[in-house]
């Protein structure tokens, strides 16, 4: 191609167009691209910092480099390191960053020694070098990245107190029962956790983190904290650009900005209202994006405004299913997509197998599958995300049919 195509970060999204397309991507890490869905398994020592290394991309990343500012008149880049890079179309794939709770004791962005987010491999590198087998260590945050966390330190050694100001696990992807037997896996992995617990703040000494203040009262001793609150979309260098923000950077369905000349995709980019902040939507608006431009690249940069002959590759949304494994002496396995708390009138078929701790449930309203749970068997999570993310018409058979291990087909 010849349109001169800057990509800024080096997370999922900016890596998969960097397969696709040869661009000049920009990535502030100082390590090669990676898959950051397998930091837990970094963590507990699964595996080496290289294995989770993703496909290299058609160019060399430059890595170690932080993008600025954006001249959008010159349709510049400028660098944290004083270097410029033109650009005829720029990619945002800042990502999101982590979730600083305001805690006491926690102020700006310095943190506490011992205190640590779990966004990026640095932070896990630099927890394998605190954690060590009998180290007092919690995770504040129960969602999934809290849930995994807890399970990688839980592997190192530790004793691990996982705090959930919710009322149980991982709540915005499963429903009650599911959540209940979440927490039984993970305190079987030696974890304590305390849902509908709320952390007020953080004693230190010297400036290193001793105790973790609940409101209740109550103080967890702690040599580690790891604060796995969530992410926010990083939009500050597209906000200070002029372009337009609510949470994430506004974009249509070609992905592309309130400037004709800028995309963004991942976890910094809103489309259609939504942030999705996973993997898997990051990866289908990079291809989205990759086709995209492919189509256009010979009519560049006359494309934007260029009738088309044929339809244009666009971008309609994605339906995101959630998988996890969390190791121990028996490994459970967890899947979850769309709405699991059914509405009055839907339909709902749950199974339940007590001795091998599975449980699967689905819930169709109408002739259409609109959300589902498993734990521990996931053999018919395969049919059951075909069924959901295609969003057709179920066939008239028995629901019972989406639980069994070939979905019915």
């Amino acid at each position: 191609m010849s349109t001169r195509i800057v990509v800024v970060g080096g997370g999922t999204a900016g890596a998969r167009l960097a397969q696709r397309l040869p661009v000049t991507l920009l990535g502030e890490e100082p390590h090669a691209p990676y898959n950051r869905v397998l930091l837990a398994d970094v963590l507990a020592g699964r595996y080496a910092p290289e294995v989770i290394a993703l496909p290299a991309p058609q160019e060399p990343v430059r890595r170690g480099v932080r993008a600025v500012r954006i001249d959008r008149a010159a349709r510049t880049v400028e660098c944290e390191d004083g270097t410029t890079v033109g650009y005829d179309r720029l990619v945002l794939a800042t990502g999101s960053n982590p979730v600083l709770p305001p805690l006491r004791g926690l102020r700006g962005s310095r943190l506490p020694s011992g205190v640590h987010p779990f966004r990026m491999l640095d932070d896990c590198l630099e927890l394998r070098e605190h954690v060590r087998p009998g180290v007092r260590a919690v995770v504040i945050g129960g969602g999934l990245l809290g849930v995994s966390a807890a399970r990688a330190l839980a592997a190192l050694g530790a004793e691990v107190v996982l705090t959930q100001q919710g009322e149980r696990l991982m709540e915005r992807q499963l429903d009650a029962h599911a959540s209940e037997l979440l927490r039984e896996h993970v305190e079987s992995l030696g974890v304590e956790v305390h849902t509908e617990c709320r952390v007020s703040g953080l004693r230190q000494e010297d400036g290193a983190v001793t105790a973790v203040e609940l409101a209740d009262g109550f103080v967890l001793d702690a040599q580690v904290v790891v604060l796995a609150c969530g992410v926010r979309p990083r939009v500050g260098l597209a906000r200070d650009a002029g372009l337009d923000v609510r949470r994430g950077v506004v974009v249509d369905d070609e992905l592309r900005t309130s400037d004709p000349y800028v995309h963004a995709i991942g976890d910094c980019a809103e489309h259609d209202g939504r942030v999705y902040g996973l993997a898997g939507p990051a990866l289908e608006q990079a291809d989205a994006l990759a086709d995209l431009l492919l189509s256009e690249a010979s009519a560049f940069p006359a494309a934007a405004t260029a009738p088309e002959a044929t339809p244009r590759p666009v971008y309609t949304g994605t339906r995101a299913l959630t998988r996890l494994t969390l190791g121990g002496p028996e490994a459970l396995d967890l899947a979850a997509f769309g709405e699991a708390t059914p509405l009055p009138g839907d339909d709902v078929v749950q199974l339940t197998d007590a001795t091998r701790r599975a449980y699967r449930k689905v819930v169709v309203r109408g002739d259409r599958l609109v959300g589902g749970v498993l734990l521990g068997d996931l053999a018919a999570v395969g049919a059951l995300a075909r069924a959901w993310e295609g969003d057709e018409a179920l066939p008239p058979a028995p629901l019972l049919h989406l639980l069994t291990h070939d979905g019915g087909s």
